[in-house]
């Protein structure tokens, strides 16, 4: 049960008791010494009990704490008359117990809120009844209810279209629009009423796993405090010792109890598992949730990284990178009669391409009669035209089609063939892309102090070299089986500290194996989200690197905590043993030491103030979406270049007129919107308007090359000639190569910030 905010809890009564016989005892001094030191032995006594608990606890649990310093300390005082300074020591304590447990509630927080959130019930149709039942219950095909301001309880498919507000699952503010696809669990219905088919359980569904790891999260007592314990086993000898050695030089056993009073450092010691703590706080709001602060510990410490392939670097699905249509037709026409019939199959292809033809706005007619034939594709009647999508049929090809497939193995793509009435108008190139924020994010976990990231993947070993060669990793294991990840894993694991990410069943193992395994739990397997010390609870490969980032924060504040507080703790026990400190005085130097270094381990729980400026998200998801429903006007400009090997004609004119067009029309206008809105706003992110500048070079050279085209059709206004055909050709060439390029770096560069 969690006490209500207007009950104090015993911390702050143990303080408040504490205080208030200091005080009172300050007052008392100038009419009665006697009662003076009566209340000040009183709250040294009151502290005295508890803290000789604690001790008991940890020898008890074989453990070998700073808490034996503060027992000695307020033991020795009063043996030797100081109550006063016992009783500044059993304030220091008091106020010790009350910063962590404060620290603790402040950093825990994000954890206990996906807790307290978590969806208990859930409103289930019936046919034309709402039926409110367990969320244990919702089977998969369930179709649930969610109203506005709901927690969504179980991963499934938004019907029709649907706001939801991810922040919980992501840490981003802005609602994000789904419509007829996944959504998942812990997400709130930002809109109006939706429905949503599950297609898993509520005990499956990410939420659930999100709990589940909260929940461990919160009931571990950060392990890292190991490092406070190292610190312990040499700082209490070193304390007792230098006490011991005063007594006997000095005769004055106050000397010695000065000494354990300046060498009372148990708030210095807490501030490691609030700097902990901090970390585990930031990380879930910045979406990752890490089970315990061992592997937070861990995580900070990694030199190597593992990294599965598919659905981790990649993005885990097939999307459709170019169309490559006859002459006489358009991309949009082929992605619409090819989503008109991929409406129906359950091919894992089918959604790539209805994908596709969202993105592009293609214009999707109504399919009748479709069929599906096993290995062959799906067919159906469009327009009273017979359309077939998959593998092409047999007999010759005509020439604009002639290289597709080798063009597709030099891509390393499949290709889908779309057919009318037996004839082939176009071809789409499907592959699993890269992830637009690999590569940034590889760059970041390099700067944080990675030495060595390797990419294990059971893929072909040509796929695999593709990526690693474009992402610039140090090793490539290909065509590995989840045993060989093992292998691998451990081995790291014995010469350095290992992290393993990835998302798939076969990589649970492997994420169990690892110092560290991270799992992707957005469209991960629960296998690999179990077998993880963290997981990354969107789909964006870049938390990985803010989990990094923040973990070497809190390990390195920790450090900083525990290092720089037992230093000044020494100074200040030599200065007491010299007889420069009195017991009073060395309390009070080592209560500012103490709520220095807790300070200090609290800054763990905030951002530093250069990672808080963000990108402008509406802008960027603006012109990121741009980009895709550009595919069309980039496939028109190879397909225009590709029809001109044929030489001079009416087909090729068409081509490059219809590629010109596209280009004036559509693309001009995206890149200088991005110059005049996007670009300006991205200065202040980048440190500069010189953070654009390149990109802005290659807008340039676009329209350089558009405005070039132009003239060569102004000077053509019956058909291009013979004469212009190669440097055409070169123009068009020139174009693709170029605004692949520059689709790509502002993709990564920008569009991932």
């Amino acid at each position: 049960m969690t006490r209500p905010r207007w009950i104090p809890s015993l911390e702050i009564l143990l303080l408040a008791g504490v205080l208030t016989m200091v005080t009172a005892g300050g007052f008392a001094h100038f009419v009665s010494p006697a009662v003076a030191s009566s209340l000040w032995a009183g709250a040294t006594a009151v502290v005295f009990v508890p803290a000789t608990l604690w001790v008991l606890a940890d020898l008890r649990a074989g453990r070998w704490g700073a808490d034996v310093l503060a027992v000695l300390a307020l033991g020795g005082t009063v043996a030797v008359g100081e109550y006063l300074a016992g009783a500044i020591i059993a304030a220091m304590v008091a106020t010790g117990r009350v910063l962590e447990a404060a620290a603790r509630r402040r950093a825990g927080r994000d954890l206990s809120a996906l807790l307290a959130r978590a969806p208990t019930s859930a409103r289930v149709r019936r046919g034309d009844l709402v039926e409110k039942v367990p969320a244990a219950s919702v089977l998969p095909g369930d179709v649930v209810v969610v109203l506005p301001g709901e927690v969504v309880p179980v991963d499934g498919t938004v019907r029709g279209e649907g706001t939801f507000d991810e922040s919980a699952l992501t840490g981003e503010a802005e609602p994000v629009d789904h419509t007829d696809d996944a959504v998942r669990s812990g997400v709130v219905n930002a809109g109006a009423v939706v429905e949503v088919l599950a297609t898993v359980t509520a005990e499956a569904s990410t939420y659930a796993g999100v709990v589940r790891l909260a929940e461990q999260a919160a009931s571990a007592t950060a392990p890292i405090a190991r490092l406070a314990d190292r610190v312990a086993v040499w700082f209490i000898p070193v304390a007792l010792a230098i006490a011991a050695l005063a007594w006997v030089f000095t005769a004055d056993p106050e000397r010695a109890v000065a000494v354990l009073v300046t060498a009372t450092p148990c708030p210095l010691l807490l501030a490691v598992p609030v700097a902990v703590t901090g970390g585990m706080s930031r990380m879930a709001r910045s979406g990752v949730v890490v089970k315990d602060g061992a592997a937070l510990e861990l995580l900070g410490r990694v030199r190597t990284l593992a990294m599965d392939k598919t659905g981790t670097v990649t993005a885990g699905r097939p999307e459709v990178i170019a169309v490559v249509c006859a002459p006489e037709d358009s991309a949009d026409r082929v992605l619409g009669l090819a989503a008109a019939v991929e409406e129906f199959s359950p091919h894992v292809l089918a959604e790539c391409v209805l994908r596709a033809a969202k993105s592009v706005g293609a214009e999707r007619p109504r399919a009748e009669a479709v069929s599906e034939t096993p290995g062959r594709g799906p067919e159906g009647l469009v327009n009273g035209r017979k359309i077939r999508v998959g593998r092409r049929s047999e007999g010759e090809l005509p020439g604009w089609a002639r290289g597709v497939e080798r063009r597709g193995r030099l891509d390393l793509a499949s290709v889908i063939w779309v057919e009318e009435d037996g004839r082939p108008v176009g071809a789409l190139l499907v592959r699993d892309r890269l992830r637009p924020d690999a590569a940034r994010t590889l760059r970041r976990l390099r700067a944080a102090g990675l030495t060595r990231i390797v990419l294990l993947t059971g893929d072909r070993v040509g796929n695999a070299e593709e990526v690693a060669t474009m992402l610039g990793l140090d090793g490539l294991h290909a065509e590995c089986t989840p045993a060989d990840k093992i292998a691998f894993v451990r081995g790291e694991n014995e010469k350095t500290v290992t992290a393993m990410v990835g998302d798939g069943v076969n990589d649970a193992p492997a994420l169990a194996a690892a110092a560290v395994g991270v799992a992707l739990g957005s469209r991960g397997s629960t296998a690999a989200a179990q077998a993880a010390d963290a997981v990354i609870l969107d789909d964006r490969i870049d938390r990985l690197a803010d989990a990094v980032e923040i973990a070497r924060r809190a390990h390195r504040l920790a450090l900083q905590s525990a290092g720089i507080g037992t230093g000044l703790s020494v100074l200040a026990m030599l200065a007491a043993a010299g007889g420069w400190l009195a017991p009073v005085l060395g309390a009070l130097v080592q209560e500012g030491i103490d709520v220095a270094v807790i300070g200090n381990s609290l800054r763990a729980v905030f951002s530093p103030r250069s990672s808080r400026r963000r990108a402008p998200d509406e802008l960027v998801r603006r012109f990121a979406g741009e980009h895709e429903t550009l595919l069309s006007v980039r496939s028109a400009v190879r397909l225009a270049a590709d029809a001109l090997a044929e030489g001079a004609g009416q087909r090729a004119d068409d081509a490059v007129r219809h590629a010109c067009r596209l280009l004036t029309e559509r693309l001009l206008p995206h890149e200088q919107a991005e110059e005049k809105q996007l670009y300006p706003a991205l200065a202040e992110v980048l440190g500069g308007p010189e953070g654009t500048v390149t990109m802005s070079r290659e807008h340039t050279e676009i329209e350089r090359l558009v405005r070039r085209l132009r003239r060569h059709l102004d000077e053509a206004p019956d058909g291009i000639e013979t004469d212009q055909v190669d440097d055409l050709r070169a123009t068009l060439y020139g174009l693709d190569a170029i605004l692949t390029l520059h689709f790509a770096q502002e993709e990564e560069a920008y569009f991932t910030l």
